[in-house]
């Protein structure tokens, strides 16, 4: 594609509540590409003068000097060179994107999806960072369809490009341009990447950026503006969409290795995880259940220097108590009654790789003093032998308890730990990195419609509300299974709806979404609590002196408000259908406008 011109695509409506196709935002339709009124963003902007805080809607925010960033993007460029430091603000902008996607389906929920999606250009006018302009917007969230382009005349980062360091030869708008990568994913619930493909700092008249889902970038441009999206050389690399631009591989081989995220736990599980690769160092992770841990520790054995060895992985918890010894060091032959053959264990299987022990804290106080000495000596003995056997075996361990107070408990070894721990990474679970969700959403609907054959084109918007309010008891083996559920049961051509994903017993299924009320009407859960309407209620309404249409208007908008903004829910607690209600919401703010 040439880098400076967008490509031409299909048109694609933008009609009030609903995504389908049709009609083009472009540029030759100004009445179209002007952005909406921002008086209600801007009413969600409070200030607490007494404890010194800022809130835009829920989010805490603060008041910085454009200076302060300037001085930090300098500090990063001259400390960690450019293309470090354009990786850490590119993510830095990303993140925060991912949390402003958030409040773009809560505050605009009855308008139509351009105006919802536009909330993120405009946040970025109340935070006084810059001024974006749509050229040309593509939306589509159940088709999985996205084409953005958007241009500025003046950027914060570019002054201060400028100023410290003259004309680039490359786009300098990094924070902006992770930011609307980021935004821009969290709304479609697919990977968005976006390029600057002018930039007034290489001397252009204005700053323009493009904006496409990452199977519609061509594999030259994914290593170069991918690079900025990984922390690690391991992490975002999204292997099996540049196999889609190449040789065909089977669905198995796909995306089986590769770790997704951009939070900050996860980036820093990460960084230690790239610094111990190095060394042979024992490793230790902690986590919940389904948080990865043997995720990282393949990972950590494919970019350590004992990547060509054998990785060999055994469950701890899963062995029985009378075979962990010969499972883990082997046994002679004769050892015991049905040991009619000598057969080596998982330490000499590893020989000269990696040995990972998942759940070792359900080792048995025997086996701990025998994984002990192995760890010490670097040496085994198989069960019923008579002599010793070296080993090189590096040791990764996981568990998902607490070793310490195990070790009070004395239901584990004080000395193991010390060995086990040399260096301990945590792996945050998914409700503390709720901004790798938009990420692990695409990353794991691509495998999986790979893996089954399906062509599920993306997610409803109620399916992503409940994606992002779920709190994930398994983490993300639990995120994983939803969807892979979601994929199995949807439609071909059709995207997944909240119906595929909370189907059996999680903690928060379907009917905490929705809930079925008496007359056959879906509820919501307030709904529901309330109960009939009183008749002093309504002769109260006749004595007040309001016209009925005054009263139709405050409900209407007192419905909005209850629901939080879910037209839908608003819409049945009024006892109408959604496109009813949209329809008197925008005549009615056109009547007042």
């Amino acid at each position: 594609m040439n880098e400076t011109s967008a490509p031409e695509r299909n048109p694609v409506r933008l009609s009030p509540g609903r995504l389908t196709t049709g009609r083009l935002i472009a540029a030759d339709d100004p009445g179209d590409m002007r952005l909406p009124e921002i008086d209600d963003l801007a009413s969600r902007l409070r200030f607490s003068l007494r404890d010194g805080r800022v809130w835009l809607d829920t989010q805490r925010v603060a008041v910085i000097h454009l200076a302060t960033l300037a001085s930090l993007r300098r500090e990063l460029s001259d400390t960690l060179g450019f293309q470090k430091a354009r990786g850490v603000l590119t993510r830095m902008g990303y993140s925060s994107g991912v949390r402003d996607a958030a409040l773009a389906r809560k505050l605009r929920p009855h308008h139509d999806v351009r105006d919802a999606f536009l909330v993120g250009p405009q946040l970025r006018v109340l935070q006084g960072i810059l001024m974006m302009e749509p050229v040309r917007l593509e939306i589509d969230v159940a088709a999985g369809h996205f084409y953005g382009e958007f241009t500025w005349p003046e950027c914060f980062e570019v002054d201060a490009h400028l100023s410290d360091y003259g004309i680039s030869p490359v786009p300098v708008c990094w924070m902006q341009t992770g930011y609307v990568s980021g935004y821009t994913t969290a709304f479609m619930g697919k990977t968005v990447l976006y390029r600057e493909v002018e930039c007034c700092a290489a001397g252009q008249r204005q700053c323009r950026i493009i904006g496409q889902p990452l199977e519609c970038w061509g594999a030259e441009y994914l290593d170069e503006d991918l690079s900025a999206m990984q922390p690690e050389g391991f992490v975002n690399r999204f292997a099996g969409r540049r196999r889609l631009h190449a040789v065909a591989s089977p669905p198995a081989a796909q995306d089986v290795m590769d770790m997704v995220g951009a939070s900050s736990g996860f980036v820093a599980a990460c960084h230690l995880l790239g610094k111990v690769a190095k060394t042979d160092a024992t490793v230790l992770f902690l986590g919940e259940t389904g948080v990865g841990k043997e995720l990282f520790a393949q990972t950590l054995h494919r970019i350590s220097r004992r990547a060509d060895k054998p990785f060999v992985a055994v469950n701890c918890a899963a062995i029985p108590e009378n075979l962990i010894e010969s499972e883990l060091f082997g046994v002679e032959r004769g050892a015991f009654t049905g040991a009619i053959q000598s057969r080596p264990g998982r330490f000499e299987r590893a020989n000269g790789g990696t040995l990972f022990l998942d759940e070792v804290g359900n080792l048995t106080l025997t086996a701990q003093v025998k994984l002990l000495r192995a760890i010490q000596e670097k040496e085994i003995e198989r069960v019923g032998d008579t002599h010793a056997r070296k080993v090189d075996v590096r040791i990764i361990a996981a568990t998902n308890v607490n070793l310490n107070e195990a070790v009070e408990a004395g239901r584990f070894r004080g000395d193991l730990l010390f060995r086990l721990k040399v260096f301990p990474i945590r792996i945050p679970p998914l409700r503390e990195r709720r901004d790798d969700i938009p990420l692990l959403l695409d990353h794991f609907l691509h495998k999986f419609t790979s893996a089954h054959g399906k062509k599920i084109t993306g997610f409803t918007p109620r399916a992503m509300d409940a994606l992002y309010e779920y709190e994930y008891p398994g983490n993300i083996r639990e995120l994983e299974n939803l969807i892979e559920r979601a994929v199995i049961l949807g439609e071909d051509g059709y995207p997944i709806d909240l119906v595929h994903l909370f189907t059996f017993d999680e903690k928060k299924s379907a009917a905490d979404f929705l809930h079925l009320g008496q007359g056959g009407e879906l509820r919501t859960p307030e709904e529901q609590a309330e109960g009939p309407l009183p008749g002093g209620v309504v002769d109260q309404l006749l004595g007040c002196g309001m016209a009925l249409e005054e009263i139709e208007t405050r409900l209407m908008e007192r419905a909005v408000e209850r629901a939080r903004g879910n037209l839908s829910s608003a819409a049945r607690s009024l006892g109408m259908t959604r496109p009813q209600l949209a329809y008197r919401l925008k005549k009615l703010h056109k009547d007042h406008a």
